[in-house]
This record gives structure tokens, C-alpha cells and sequence, in this order.
């Protein structure tokens, strides 16, 4: 079950989210159901359609058990695979 203390070691496909920091201050505040994730990119579906943003150039705020998450994109740039600790 996810929680807010493992959340980064976890799927985010399906999550709801929002972009509270950015290098490009265009994004922030884009919000979504996050549709699709690779190494450093989220695909977020947002009421303006789908949009590819990178991961570690960005602050993503979760709501979890009714508690807001900021996870750094630095720390989950990585291959969902890897961060959720798969074995091959």
C-alpha cells in the first residue's frame, strides 16, 4: 500500500498530481492523473490534454492518505524499475 513514507518506491501511474517548482515557471501549477512514466519523464493527463514533463527539473505535490507529498524530481528520476527495487 502506498503511504506517505514510501511513496517514492512506488508506481505513480494513476496518481493525481501538481507541479509546485519548476525551472520553467510555465509549468508550475500544472496539475493531472499521471498516465505513463519513463526514466525522466511523466505523462500527465490534463484538462488541456497530455503533457510530457521532465521529472528532476521539477517539486511534484501527491495527495496521500489526505496528506500533501512533495517529492524532489531529482530523487525519482529513474527508471520506475529501478525505484521500486524489481529484479531482473
Amino acid at each position: 500500500m502506498i503511504t506517505v513514507n514510501n511513496i517514492t518506491a512506488h508506481e505513480f501511474i494513476g496518481l493525481d498530481t501538481e507541479i509546485i517548482e519548476s525551472s520553467n515557471p510555465q509549468v508550475i501549477g500544472l496539475n493531472g492523473r499521471i498516465v505513463n512514466e519513463t526514466k525522466s519523464m511523466f505523462t500527465i493527463n490534463t484538462i488541456n490534454g497530455l503533457k510530457q514533463i521532465a521529472k528532476s527539473t521539477n517539486s511534484w505535490k501527491f495527495s496521500i492518505e489526505s496528506k500533501d507529498v512533495i517529492v524532489k524530481g531529482t530523487s525519482i528520476a529513474k527508471r520506475p524499475f529501478d525505484r521500486i527495487g524489481g529484479k531482473a
